[in-house]
């Protein structure tokens, strides 16, 4: 399995609307590309970070398929996340893959 994770810190002032649009608009927008099979939405409560931190977690089934989201959507969306929100948040993105444990 491989999971997208976006860790976002946004400034505490805005983190309730930024969240709402988050779940409103951008999620959806991201799973109707049709490359992921779920997501997950965490907090992150111990922070050393100003601001609120969240981890946004995409899942899909092989590095092809998030290949793909990358090249045909992932700059479109990070660029509408950027029209909406612009220098109140941080963003960096980590690709992994799960171990399976023996």
């Amino acid at each position: 399995m491989i999971i997208f994770n976006d860790t976002v810190i946004v400034e505490e002032a805005i983190h309730q609307k930024w969240l709402g649009w988050l779940q409103e608009v951008h999620i959806p927008a991201v799973m109707a590309t049709g490359y992921f099979n779920s997501y997950k939405v965490l907090n992150v409560i111990d922070s050393p970070n100003e601001g609120v931190t969240y981890c946004i977690q995409y899942e899909t089934d092989n590095i092809q398929k998030f290949n793909e989201f990358y090249t045909k959507h992932l700059h479109q969306l990070q660029e509408a996340h950027n029209r909406q929100f612009e220098n109140q948040f941080v963003i960096f993105n980590t690709l992994m893959q799960t171990v399976d444990a023996k």
